[in-house]
């Protein structure tokens, strides 16, 4: 799947059935990420986006249409789990699958609870885990590249 979060809250969220390439992450941002963003009525100007560097993330077309857009694109270092907060909001997203009663008997019932719990996800959420982000890096840079807590 692939979602997006911003300060005012979560974005659109997309179940991919199959693997995701170059050519389909490229449609996700060209209506998801650019819907995500009308939907809060933010201005392109404003957004900093941040993706890993994920060889799909990074492809050429993508990059070229990164580049024609009028947000700015995040310069992200290779290897950065620790510092993103969307892999944050997906164990947040996981812990709160796994609260429910019980576990889901098909892949369209997990689909749709995954729809209803990223749509409960609060906009304080959001804010917390992008508020951490200098919290991270220090700790990032404390630990010269190695472990953290995050």
């Amino acid at each position: 799947m692939w979602g997006c979060m911003t300060w005012q809250g979560v974005g659109y969220v997309v179940k991919i059935d199959g693997r995701m390439d170059g050519d389909l992450y490229l449609q996700i941002l060209k209506d998801e990420l650019l819907n995500s963003l009308q939907f809060y009525g933010l201005e392109p100007l404003d957004i900093i986006f941040q993706q890993d560097n994920d060889s799909k993330y990074t492809c050429k077309k993508v990059k070229d249409w990164l580049q024609e857009q009028d947000f700015q694109t995040m310069v992200w270092p290779t290897q950065s789990p620790d510092l993103n907060p969307i892999e944050h909001l997906w164990g947040y997203l996981k812990r709160r699958l796994a609260d429910h009663e019980s576990s889901p008997k098909r892949i369209q019932e997990l689909w749709e609870r995954v729809q209803v719990d990223w749509k409960r996800i609060s906009v304080e959420e959001c804010q917390k885990l992008i508020e951490s982000m200098p919290r991270r890096v220090q700790a990032v840079i404390k630990a010269k590249g190695g472990y953290t807590k995050y």
